[in-house]
């Protein structure tokens, strides 16, 4: 499996020590590692119910038998943009995300 990449053999002991370091246990150690992206800000009214969300995903990746990792992606709101100059760089923030 792709995340065997960085967890695998004695030349990689000092990326499993970061690994525990972050509270993975070594029971999970042999689990592939699925990566989810999340928008999630407190500052976008739209996310509010993402957090909730973002729990019965890592639920799923955890009945499927993987170890979820979230990190982070830009998020964008129209709504708070609007009425000054940061509505100018709304959806050419948009664009630059996609591609």
């Amino acid at each position: 499996m792709r995340s065997d990449k960085v967890k695998k053999g004695i030349e990689r002991a000092p990326h499993r020590t970061l690994l525990y370091a972050t509270g993975i246990p070594s029971s999970e150690m042999n689990k592939p590692f699925v990566g989810v992206a999340t928008s999630f800000t407190d500052i976008i009214p739209g996310h509010i119910g993402m957090r909730e969300l973002e729990r019965f995903i890592e639920k799923g990746v955890h009945t499927g038998g993987g170890y979820p990792f979230f990190f982070g992606i830009p998020g964008i709101c129209d709504g708070i943009a609007m009425g000054h100059s940061g509505m100018y760089y709304s959806l050419p923030s948009r664009d630059l995300i996609a591609d």
